[in-house]
Order: structure tokens, then sequence, then C-alpha cells
């Protein structure tokens, strides 16, 4: 009986999976061409902005010296990209709109060299497949243009048209046949905005190029082709503002077949968004990890807490060594040559933003100004440094950096912050400057302001010190060239420290062996995801060793290399520095003033504490008479 029942129960399961195998069975089958191309347009095209950005990506790619792109209702009813390319002859107008046409690529060599913008043939079709779609295209060797539109995939007739040379596209109603897309499009606001800004970032890497943008019929943005530095900088302060224009650090380094160029806004300037962020890779904006990490490494030691750096940079490279073909909509890349790439971008920027000593005049300067060479792996510098040379340094008394002071006209003499007033005998006030003697850039102490600012006198007008935090980045700076100038000391753990790992990470500590030991760092592999720490710098003492590993380790299987390390020694340092350095409330005499000064514009990244704050702040005299009306 229960035989029986099991076996019917079975049969009848049977039959249950049977009928279910019979109902899921379909035939294989090609997919009609304007259904792939809504795929394609799924992918390619997220909302109006991705048609903006395909069509002026085009419009470059055929040479144009002026865009003019014109928006209703945010790209949602109509978006029109009229350019002066080279135009689309007749004979080829079907085939620009057919999926998978391109003038770009030939060959798969071709797809590993890619030097254009636009390269899959996929856009055209795939935005023609969820709009009605118009585009008008003339040559320079046609008397006439000629006109294709298509409408939800249906391709009409060519007919004649009259248009200047060059190319105009509309697109009406997008996904209007797609309404379950349609209704996924934001606020009008926003999805202009979108479109505003990828236009603003585009523009940033074409200064050749003018660009013109129209939103209800109204002019919101019109920049014009510029040449020359000049006309690049006026650019950048169209586009982003006359305050990060102003104060950019210009740069251009070279090194392994790579350029990097462009302009780093300084730490003071950072901002409470990554808002103004935008790294082009042979000209096409894109968004990297690698890159992104390599730029905040640079900015790591004078970057103040939550804030991030402005930058415009360029980088270029062999179109061979970078993989664009990772991303639908073509915002990735990928690095063949990952780590070169991480290591010359973090060692380029470092070397950079070395120039962002107190005094220095960013925002005067062009890429030229910092032309540095760079090796690999080691950076050479040779762009713009102060006169001034490196003061010597006495031994320090009462656990405070000493600083050397120099006075005008005399031979050196150092003299301690250890307390010292305007009365002490052996720190004598500075002399009157000649007048036919330029001034320093910080120019000379004239007093000190309520024992916690000192105001000086220089070409420009009044300069402005916090002297702790100033001097807090002198100290810190020595510190750290006296810890890379020997080897780190280290010291054995009493008990090692076992560590559960992932098994990346495990690897990393077996393959990167010699790196973590040239950080005084010693961690064996004691099982498939299992470290044991056995040594560690005598700096790190009392150090959550555990977090450190992991974090380390983490980085070395990521990028293959860490500065995790270095950061947590330079953490310590810092805290060491603002501890050994003069206090707020502490009355200098002048000659020591004037000594601190010669120390800011002589140290490197003087211009923000260790913890990013501004050191300095210039005051210039024409900002003192609008202050007091002077002239009016």
């Amino acid at each position: 009986m229960l035989d029986k029942a099991g076996g019917s129960g079975h049969r009848g399961r049977g039959v249950m999976l049977a009928h279910r195998h019979t109902e899921v069975v379909m035939s294989i089958h090609a997919l009609p061409a304007h259904l792939v191309n809504q795929i394609a347009a799924g992918e390619v095209i997220e909302r109006p902005f991705s048609v903006v950005k395909e069509l002026v990506e085009n419009s470059l790619d055929a040479g144009a010296g002026r865009i003019e792109v014109a928006l209703n209702q945010g790209g949602a009813r109509l978006i029109r990209v009229r350019d002066d390319g080279c135009g689309i002859s007749e004979s080829e107008l079907r085939l620009a709109v057919a999926p998978h046409a391109t003038s770009k690529i030939t060959s798969f060599e071709d797809l590993l060299r890619v030097g254009t913008l636009g390269f899959r043939g996929e856009a055209l079709a795939s935005i023609a497949s969820v709009s009605r779609f118009a585009m008008v295209s003339r040559r320079s060797d046609t008397p006439q243009a000629t006109r294709i539109e298509v409408d939800g995939g249906k391709l009409g007739d060519l007919l004649p048209d009259a248009h200047p040379v060059g190319t105009t596209v509309e697109i009406r109603d997008l996904f209007y046949n797609v309404p379950a897309r349609r209704k996924f499009l934001r606020a009008e606001r926003t999805e202009f905005a979108h479109a505003d800004e990828w236009l603003r970032s585009i523009a940033l890497a074409h200064p050749e190029v003018g660009f013109r943008l129209q939103h209800n019929g109204r002019e919101v943005r019109r920049v014009d082709a510029a040449s020359g530095e000049d006309g690049r900088r006026q650019r950048i302060a169209t586009l982003l503002g006359d305050e990060f224009a102003n104060s950019a650090l210009g740069m251009r380094l070279d090194a392994a077949g790579m350029c990097l160029h462009g302009w780093l806004g300084l730490p003071g300037s950072a901002r409470r968004q990554p808002d103004r962020q935008y790294f082009f890779v042979n000209g096409r904006l894109v968004r990297d990890r690698v890159l992104t990490h390599a730029v905040r490494q640079a900015y790591t030691d004078v970057l103040f807490h939550g804030r991030h750096p402005a930058y415009v940079l360029f980088l270029e490279m062999d179109p061979a060594g970078v993989d664009v073909n990772v991303h639908p909509a073509k915002s990735e890349v990928r690095f063949r040559e990952q780590r070169l790439v991480h290591d010359f971008l973090f060692r380029s920027l470092s070397e950079a933003l070395l120039e962002t000593r107190a005094g220095s005049s960013a925002g005067d300067g062009t890429p030229e100004d910092i032309a540095t060479t760079v090796g690999h792996p080691g950076v050479v510098a040779t762009g713009n440094r102060p006169a001034h040379s490196m003061h010597t340094y006495s031994a320090p008394r009462q656990g405070v950096m000493p600083l050397a002071v120099h006075e005008r006209g005399s031979d050196p003499y150092r003299i301690l912050l250890n307390g010292a007033s305007h009365s002490q005998p052996d720190a004598p006030a500075v002399a009157e400057p000649e007048k036919s003697e330029p001034l320093p850039p910080l120019g000379y102490a004239i007093a000190q302001l309520h024992h916690v600012y000192i105001l000086a006198e220089n070409s420009q007008g009044l300069v402005l010190v916090d002297m702790h935090a100033a001097h807090e980045r002198i100290t810190y700076e020595r510190m750290k060239a006296d810890r890379d100038a020997s080897r780190l000391r280290s010291q054995w753990l009493l008990v090692p420290q076992s560590l559960a790992v992932s098994l990346r990470e495990a690897e990393a500590a077996e393959i990167h062996a010699d790196i973590l030991a040239g950080f005084g760092l010693e961690i064996s592999r004691s099982g498939p995801e299992q470290v044991t720490v056995r040594r560690i710098p005598v700096l790190l003492e009392g150090a959550d060793i555990a977090r450190l590993t992991v974090d380390v380790l983490s980085e070395l299987a990521e990028h293959g290399d860490s500065r995790r390390l270095q950061e947590q020694e330079n953490t310590l340092l810092a805290s060491i520095a603002c501890h050994g350095s003069v206090r707020a409330g502490r009355q200098l005499a002048l000659a020591e003033m004037n000594a601190l000064l010669r120390e800011m514009e002589s140290t490197e990244r003087s211009g923000q504490c260790n913890h990013g704050r501004p050191t300095w702040t210039q005051l210039s005299m024409a900002e003192l008479d609008r202050l007091f009306l002077r002239g009016r």
C-alpha cells in the first residue's frame, strides 16, 4: 500500500516535471533589428544627457570647431546638436544610422588602439530606435545637404535639404515608444543639469572648440574657442570660476611614455563635495579607481579632513596602453599596466604639490611653470623654487624644534624659540630693508598679534601667518626628512600576533615581504588565510597592529604597493611635530618671526599645516584700499 502510494506519488511528480519541462522549452530565434537596437539603447542611453554625450562626441570626432546644443524640457522633448564638422555624404547617410556601422575602426588592431571618442557604431541606431530622429548633413564637396528621418527605428527616405557644411541631429520625444523607460526620467531641471555638467566637462578638454548651450529657447552657456595658455586659463575661469583659476597650480610632467598636465587646486581651496574633479584620459572624461586613489594619496599630507581636492587633469598616453571598451557608456577605462600608471600619477602629483609652499603664487602659473622630467620610479623636479636655501638647525631645547634666524645684512646666527621675547639681548630686531633690495615672498615681520599671528609686510601688501601652524609644518617636514635619510628602526614583538586574513592578503604578505621589511614590518604567512606579525617599526609602537596589517596587505593585494605604513608613521610624526612646535600665546622677537618666514619660504608644502589648515594669507594693497574705501 505504502509502496503503491509512494510509486503513484513519484509517477505524479514525474508527469508534473515533464509538463513543466514542456512549458519552458522554447525555440531559438533571431531578434528583430528594432528590438536589438532598443536593447542596446537601454545600455547606452540612460537619460537625455547620454544622447547629448554621444552626439557631441561624434561632432568632436568629425573635427568640429563649433558645436551648438539645444534642449527642451531637459532633453525629453527635444535634443538638437549642430556642428561644423566634415559632414556625412549622401551615400553613407543610411549606413550612419545602421547598427554597428562606423568610420572609426576597420580591424581588431584598431580596436586595441582607439584614438577617437566614439568607435562602436551603435549610438545613432540605438537613439533612433527610441525617438523621432532626424539628421541633416553636408560635406564640403557637395552642393546641397541630405536629410534622413527615423521614427522609432523605421527608416525614412533620403531628402534634399539646405544646410551649411556639417551635421545637425534632432531627437524628439525621447523614449516615446518605451514608456517604461520614460517614466524613470527625473525632473526637467535635474535632467538639464546632467547635460549641462557633462558639456562643461567636455568643454574643459577641448578648448579649441566653441560650445553653445540653449534650454527652452534661452542661451545658458557659451564659450568661444580658445588658443594658447592664456586662452585655456580663461576657459577654466569661465567654466569653473575665477576662484579656481586664480588659485590653481599649473603643471606638466612627462615620463614612461605618459604625459600628465592640467591644473591642481591648492589644498586650501579644497571643497566639501568632489564636484570639481575632472580627469581625462586621451581627451575622454573617465571615472577610474586607480586614478582617484592616486590623486587622493598625493593630497593626503596637505588636505584638511573631510575635504575633497579640486583638479582638472589630462593624462596622455599610448592608446594601446588603455582599454576604453569596458563600459557601455565609455565612462570607465582599464589600464594594461595599472601599477605603472598609479605610481606615475602619485609621484607626479606629489612632486607638483611640493611647490605649495608659503609665498608661492600659484594662480599666476601655467602648466609649464612646473615643467618636470619624471623618471620612473623616481621623480626629479626642475620647476621654479624660491631662491632661499634651507637654513641649518640648532639642537632643540625645552622640547621645541629650533629655527635658524638670518638677519638682513649680517652673517647667519641662531636663536631658539624657547620663550624668547623682544627684550632678549641676543635677539636683535631686523634692520629696515634697503629700498633697492627686493623683498622676499613673505616680506619682513612688523608685529605679532595677540601672540598668535605674525604680521609682515611684503611687496604686495600685508601677510598674516599662523605661527603655530607654520612652525608645525616646518618641524614635520624636517622629521620626515630625518626618517627618510636612514633605515627605520624596528623592534620584535614579545608575543608574535597571528591574524586571520583573506587568501589574496596572505599571498600579498608572501609576495611582497621585501617591501614590508623596508618599512620595518615583518609579516610571515603561517597558513592559507593566516599571517603572523613578528616585527614592527619603533615609531608604530602602540598602534593597532591588527588593523594596520590588514589595511597594508589589502593595498598590496589591490595595487601591488602600500603607503599605509608611511601614512601611519606620518600621522605619528604630525602629532609629535604639533607638540614640538611653538604654541599660540608665545611672544616672539622680530628676528624669530623673520626666521620663521624664511623657513616657510624654503619648506615644501608650507602653505598648509600637517592637518591641511592654511598657514598664511595675503591681503594686497588693493584689497586693503577697498576695505577702507580709499580712492572712492
